[in-house]
């Protein structure tokens, strides 16, 4: 296998390991984002209580709720940030896929016509009529 395939290959397997990397972590900031979202929820649920304690302690509340929104307006622009870095992860894996599948059937071509080459050179010659 010539070296450019062989540099290919590493490379495909590489940019596909960073494809599913920024995946991950784009998954991650969305399960980040959602969990910060409901915990936000429930705060203004627990604040609007009959039960609540929230008449004594209402900085308290404010404070864990804006916390919560903050976190989840973060963990989505981290999302949103990592799904562009997917989408080039992507791009570039199907870019370099595409090369390493042309110069491999590039090599097979040639391969194959080399043996066809060889099978013509071993065929004996048929000597010419002269008369």
């Amino acid at each position: 296998m010539p070296a450019r395939m062989q540099r290919l290959r590493k490379l495909l397997a590489l940019q596909e390991q960073l494809k599913a990397m920024h995946e991950l972590r784009h998954a991650g900031f969305v399960s980040q984002s959602i969990a910060a979202k409901k915990e936000a929820e429930e705060l203004v649920e627990r604040f609007n209580a009959e039960d609540s304690l929230s008449g004594l302690f209402p900085d308290v509340y404010h404070r864990g709720i804006g916390s919560a929104l903050s976190r989840e307006d973060a963990s989505r622009k981290a999302a949103t940030n990592e799904a562009g870095k997917v989408a080039t992860a992507t791009v570039r894996a199907n870019m370099v896929e595409r090369n390493y599948r042309e110069a491999r059937s590039a090599y097979e071509r040639e391969r194959g016509d080399r043996e066809r080459l060889e099978i013509i050179g071993q065929r004996p010659k048929k000597p010419t009529d002269s008369r």
